[in-house]
């Protein structure tokens, strides 16, 4: 059976971490995914002591922080401050015992121009670079691949590949429903079951509305059971493989940022539970 997660994308516009917290744990969530935009928010007026003291004395657990993205393809530059962001991540999944930080390849304007070896090529070496530098840390990367064609890696079976490559213990993969469903329909099911079970290490569940592809996009996400996506076909791929950590809900509709946060989080576990 899966555990129930929530991501802080699925409210971040109207709410903040300290809200998320208390409502997450009031709505039985077993853990949270937390976002870098809205933790330096929240590091404003609080501390990682504070941050970890909750954790400690609640059911409700840290699980991924979200998200080191653009990564690849960067000048030097932009590489740094990239590996700025991720040091940072790295200092706070290590002061709150969160396990992994989640990794994303890089988006263009338009459909992505990078042929498959080369993002194959410089994927890799990007991950083993973050990895180098989340090591001392104890804090393990989780690559997910992004479904629409404008995101350099778009498949879980490209993703499966450069994992294998990398080949390291602390470096696996997301599923994300939708982002499976973006690439092709949810038609290569097959190669979620080809995941490792010791490389899957997240997994996103959402739901999102009967679009064309390449109309479809991330702000067309909806609660699990009301979408176009089989649910229950990817969440019994990745039982199969062996993984049993959270269902993590992530979307980012337009729709419910205008909603009551509360609303939201409580009609989100009633949603996810049903593909636990």
């Amino acid at each position: 059976m899966l555990k129930l997660g929530y991501n802080e994308a699925t409210t971040k516009e109207n709410s903040s971490v300290e809200q998320d917290l208390i409502l997450c744990e009031k709505y039985g969530y077993d853990y949270i995914e937390l976002r870098l935009d809205m933790l330096k928010k929240y590091l404003g007026s609080h501390s990682l002591t504070e941050l970890r003291d909750f954790f400690d004395s609640h059911h409700l657990k840290p699980f991924a922080l979200n998200s080191i993205e653009q990564i690849n393809f960067q000048d030097e530059k932009g590489w740094n401050e990239l590996v700025k962001l991720f040091t940072f991540a790295c200092e706070v999944a290590e002061a709150i015992s969160n396990p992994y930080i989640i990794v994303v390849p890089t988006m263009t304007d338009t459909y992505n121009q990078k042929n498959e070896q080369e993002v194959f090529e410089d994927t890799v070496e990007v991950l083993i670079q973050l990895s180098d530098i989340a090591r001392p840390y104890g804090v393990k990367l989780s690559f997910e691949p992004i479904g629409d064609k404008r995101w350099c890696c778009n498949s879980q079976r490209q993703a499966l590949e450069i994992i294998n490559a990398v080949d390291r213990d602390d470096v696996g993969i997301t599923v994300d429903c939708i982002n499976f469903y973006m690439h092709d329909k949810g038609a290569d099911i097959a190669s979620i079951r080809k995941i490792p079970k010791e490389k899957l290490f997240v997994y996103h569940i959402n739901d999102c509305d009967d679009l064309p592809l390449g109309v479809l996009d991330h702000s067309d996400r909806i609660m699990p059971g009301l979408g176009a996506i089989d649910i229950p076909a990817i969440s019994a791929a990745v039982k199969e493989v062996g993984y049993d950590g959270p269902a993590c809900l992530e979307l980012f509709r337009p729709e419910y940022y205008q909603m009551d946060p509360e609303e939201v989080i409580r009609l989100g576990a009633e949603a996810s539970r049903k593909y636990l």
